[in-house]
């Protein structure tokens, strides 16, 4: 199965088009107003105009209101909202209650412990996917992993659902991610950014992504029935 990518805390236009130009599945945008790559609704918005419809655009909120989510989502034409803060189950459907039918929705589970992403699955199991993350009291990526055994290694009721491996991807890490884990997709930010945080660099992002697709191609040598 090919291993899905997505690019998170897009800032510039320049960015977009690059990662539209590489293939990428889902392009990120923080709307959470205390991260440095946040952007603007309206600005969102622009940048999600750049984008060709095969490319999902997902938009990051922390403890947001209900009503924020859905008018933010709409306006900016979000595919997918992702809630990275400390929302109960209630409150993301009551948000998503409001927001146009086709917008899904991810739960990102700030991994702390083993036990964090079977009891994740079973509280929001409405949730389209998780995203799973290194835990950071600051809500937002810390750009290290976590223990990848914690997924490894649990329960197959967890491991059936769509999994966004993030936290300490890079071009030199992402390989071994796949290898290790097989997750649905995977998510990467600040291993791809350059010196400053709102910019991303042209290389870095082709080498994540041509490692994604030599990891995948190993396991379909490896496998090819899986494929």
């Amino acid at each position: 199965m090919r291993t899905r990518i997505k690019f998170c805390g897009l800032v510039r236009e320049e960015d977009v088009d690059a990662a539209v130009a590489l293939g990428v599945d889902a392009v990120g945008f923080v709307l959470y107003p205390r991260s440095p790559r946040y952007v603007e609704p309206a600005h969102a918005r622009r940048l999600r105009m750049r984008l060709p419809s095969f490319v999902s655009a997902v938009g990051l909120f922390v403890n947001e209101s209900a009503q924020g989510v859905a008018g933010i989502a709409d306006d900016v034409g979000l595919d997918v909202v992702q809630f990275h803060g400390d929302e109960t189950p209630q409150d993301c459907v009551r948000a998503m209650a409001s927001t146009r039918p086709a917008t899904a929705w991810w739960r990102a589970v700030r991994m702390r412990e083993a036990a964090d992403l079977l009891e994740s699955t079973i509280r929001f199991d409405a949730a389209e996917a998780f995203l799973l993350d290194k835990h950071s009291e600051a809500y937002g990526g810390v750009g290290e992993a976590f223990d990848w055994r914690w997924v490894t290694d649990a329960a197959p009721a967890a491991r059936q659902r769509r999994l966004i491996l993030a936290g300490g991807l890079s071009p030199e890490t992402v390989g071994d991610a796949i290898r290790q884990v097989r997750p649905f997709a995977v998510d990467v930010s600040s291993g791809i950014q350059a010196n400053d945080p709102r910019c991303k660099s042209p290389q870095k992002m082709k080498a994540f992504v041509r490692a994604v697709e030599q990891a995948d191609a190993e396991a379909w040598r490896a496998d090819p029935g899986s494929g």
